[in-house]
């Protein structure tokens, strides 16, 4: 007959075999997993699963034998909810006295899907300094300018190969001045077949240069020079964590970081398919960059996907600054025929920079 110390070495040997599974999915950068399929994805939810988790732990806790595994658990989960909380929590920072007020917005029209009049309408009502469009083509570019008409904003168009998600567009209000664009590519001679969409206009005229493969394997433009002073605006679109591609997707968010890790003052805004949840995301920030929405209490705002309730929605659209901006608010709005919701940040940028 097994005694009673067997039985209990052998509970809470199975409690802690228990609490390691369900620490996998949850936080597989502990383990070495966060950049292996299926972790890279799940952990986009992270949130969420922490909530599952809890009312699980929760609810064992009635059988006298799972108890526990169940206090285990629920530990867990109320500790990933303590390193969560702040950004739901955190109170924006007041800008510093005599510092400029920027609005920059973000929209993903999945490849010209988003009603042109619904992103326009948006524009019209907050009047942002600068509009990141991952996804938008000369053409759907143009669309959009079309609805905006008594309103001075200037566009441009990177597309970095033949996929249609390889294009990301900019509109810049004229307040700011003659801004310069420009992208970093991997080699000024390797140009690739993709063309404008016939009526969309001449490549050298209406794209930043021919249609070129970028440092990053989906369209980015750098915004320098005019009204901005030193400051760097760059509209960005990263690589999707697909199962066959998360090195692609690496690849992209070091990018990030190495405009993060230099000194010239920077805002990153688009979509970068990538949470707070990710580490990789949290690498790329770590030189010198902070997320708008966490930083003022907004980063459980999920962008994606939009057709879905709010509760099972991520944020993977991000307006990212680095040091001498400040982040002030972050707000997201709903654009009928995408599947990504709007974002609006306010940021402050200090004199010097």
């Amino acid at each position: 007959m097994e005694t009673e110390t067997a039985w209990k070495v052998r509970r809470v040997v199975l409690s802690v075999l228990f609490l390691g599974v369900v620490a996998l999915p949850l936080y597989p950068e502990l383990f070495g997993l966060d950049e292996v399929t299926p972790f890279t994805q799940l952990v986009a939810f992270r949130p969420q699963a922490l909530v599952f988790v809890l009312l699980v732990g929760l609810l064992m806790l009635i059988r006298p034998g799972w108890r526990l595994a169940a206090a285990m658990v629920v530990v867990l989960a109320l500790t990933g909810g303590v390193l969560t909380a702040p950004r739901l929590l955190n109170d924006p920072e007041p800008p510093a006295v005599g510092s400029r007020a920027l609005t920059i917005m973000v929209a993903n029209v999945l490849g010209g899907g988003a009603d042109a009049g619904e992103v326009a309408k948006v524009i019209r009502a907050r009047r942002p300094d600068v509009v990141s469009l991952p996804e938008a083509q000369v053409d759907v570019r143009q669309e959009i300018q079309a609805h905006l008409q008594g309103l001075t904003y200037n566009g441009y168009t990177q597309q970095a190969n033949a996929a249609v998600e390889s294009a990301t567009s900019v509109l810049v209000a004229g307040t700011l001045g003659s801004v310069q664009f420009d992208s970093e590519k991997l080699d000024t001679g390797r140009v690739n077949v993709a063309q404008p969409k016939p009526g969309a206009g001449e490549p050298g005229a209406e794209t930043i240069g021919p249609v070129q493969q970028t440092t990053t394997q989906f369209g980015h433009i750098i915004i320098t020079g005019g009204n901005l002073g030193k400051l760097r605006l760059i509209a960005y679109h990263g690589y999707p964590p697909l199962p066959s591609s998360v090195s692609i997707w690496k690849q992209d968010l070091e990018v990030v970081r190495n405009w993060c890790s230099q000194d010239q003052p920077t805002v990153v805004a688009g979509d970068f398919n990538a949470t707070t949840d990710h580490a990789d995301f949290r690498d790329a920030m770590d030189p010198g960059c902070r997320s708008v929405a966490t930083t003022v209490g907004a980063g459980l705002q999920g962008t994606w996907p939009s057709d879905r309730p709010r509760i099972v929605r991520t944020q993977i659209d991000h307006v990212v600054v680095s040091d001498g901006v400040t982040p002030n608010s972050f707000r997201t709005y709903e654009i009928e025929g995408t599947d990504h919701r709007a974002v609006i940040a306010t940021i402050s940028v200090r004199k010097d920079s």
